[in-house]
C-alpha cells in the first residue's frame, strides 16, 4: 500500500488543466518542476497548476511515481535499523517483510492495526509489516510481547490452576451451578406474575414459569440470594427462563425504576433500558443460532 503524498484537482477554468496539491519538501518540488516545467505556483490557491487536456491523469501519475518511491526508500531506511537494533522474538519472523505470528489477543490485535501498513495476511495467518513502519512496530514492540506471553496456552492453563484455590473461582463455580437448578427464591405473599418477563438482580430479565410452593431452606440462601436473606417472610422456590425476544417485545416497560423496596424483594418489572439491553442480547442469541442451524 503507497502511502498518499498529494492531490491533483481537475481545473474549471477556460484553461484546460489540473491543480497539484502536496506536502511541501525542496527535493520534491524539484523533481515536480522537472516533470512538469509548464507548472506554475499559485499563491491564491496554494497549488501548482499544470496546463494541458490530460493534466489530471498526469499529475495522479506522478503522484504515485512518488508515494512509491518515498515507501522503497522507507523500506530501506528500515531495513538498515533493523539490521542496527534487531527485535529477536520468537513471535517475529523476517522475510522480505516482518511478519508477526502469536496466539489471539485482544491487546495484540490493537497494537497491531495501529502500526502503519500492516495488514493481515490470512494465508500465511499471520501479520505482515513492511520495513518502513518498523520504527513504529518496535516501539509498540514489548507491549505486543508481553500480551503474546501472556495469551500463550501453557500461560492460561497455569493461571486457570492457580485460581481453582481462590475465592472467587469457587463463587463462581457456585454460581454456575445455581444457574444450572433454573430456580429463584421468591417471597411467598408477593409473588410474580407467571408467564411475563420480570427483572431479577441475578439472573437478568426471566419468565417465572411455575412456583411450586416448596419452601425455601434457611440453609440453601447462599450468597447468591440476597434478596432471600430477611427474616420477615417465607419464601418459596420458583422456576424460570430466560425472556425470549418475542416475550420481550411484548412487555411494557416501567415507567421509573425499581425501588428499594421492589429490589429487596427480588423481582420488578423492567424499564425501557434494562429492556433494550435484554432484546440486543437475545437478538444475538437468535442470530448465533439460526446461523448454527440455518433450518
Amino acid at each position: 500500500m503507497a502511502e498518499k503524498i498529494g492531490h491533483s484537482v481537475p481545473q474549471k477554468q477556460h484553461a484546460p488543466g489540473a491543480e497539484a496539491r502536496f506536502s511541501f519538501d525542496r527535493m520534491t518540488v524539484e523533481r515536480f518542476r522537472h516533470a512538469f516545467p509548464r507548472a506554475r505556483w499559485s499563491d491564491e490557491r496554494k497549488s501548482w497548476f499544470v496546463p494541458g487536456k490530460m493534466a489530471n491523469r498526469r499529475i495522479e501519475r506522478w503522484l504515485a511515481q512518488e508515494a512509491e518511491m518515498l515507501a522503497v526508500h522507507g523500506d530501506s531506511k528500515g531495513r538498515d535499523a533493523f539490521a542496527f537494533d534487531p527485535i529477536s522474538s520468537p513471535y517475529m519472523e523476517v522475510s522480505e517483510d516482518l511478519r508477526v505470528r502469536t496466539p489471539y489477543s485482544k491487546t495484540v490485535l490493537e497494537e497491531l492495526r495501529a502500526v502503519p501498513w500492516a495488514s493481515w495476511d490470512d494465508k500465511l495467518r499471520a501479520w505482515r509489516v513492511p520495513f518502513r513502519s518498523f520504527d513504529e512496530l518496535r516501539r509498540r514492540w514489548p507491549k505486543i510481547e508481553k500480551a503474546a506471553q501472556y495469551a500463550e496456552p501453557e500461560e492460561r492453563k497455569r493461571r486457570r490452576e492457580a485460581s481453582r484455590d481462590s475465592e472467587a473461582y469457587k463463587a463462581a463455580k457456585q454460581h454456575n451451578a445455581e444457574r444450572r437448578r433454573r430456580r429463584y427464591p421468591l417471597p411467598a405473599e408477593d409473588l410474580p406474575p407467571l408467564g411475563r418477563p420480570v427483572a431479577t438482580e441475578q439472573y437478568g430479565i426471566v419468565v417465572f414459569s411455575e412456583v411450586s410452593g416448596e419452601l425455601v431452606e434457611p440453609l440453601e440462601l447462599t450468597a447468591l440470594y440476597p434478596n432471600a436473606m430477611r427474616k420477615d417472610g417465607d419464601y418459596v422456590w420458583g422456576k424460570w427462563h430466560s425472556a425470549t425476544l418475542c416475550e420481550l417485545i411484548r412487555t411494557w416497560p416501567a415507567r421509573s425504576p425499581a425501588g428499594a423496596d421492589e429490589r429487596a424483594r427480588g423481582w420488578w418489572q423492567p424499564t425501557l433500558a434494562e429492556l433494550r439491553v435484554a432484546r440486543r442480547n437475545a437478538r444475538s442469541i437468535e442470530r448465533r443460532k439460526q446461523n448454527r442451524d440455518p433450518r
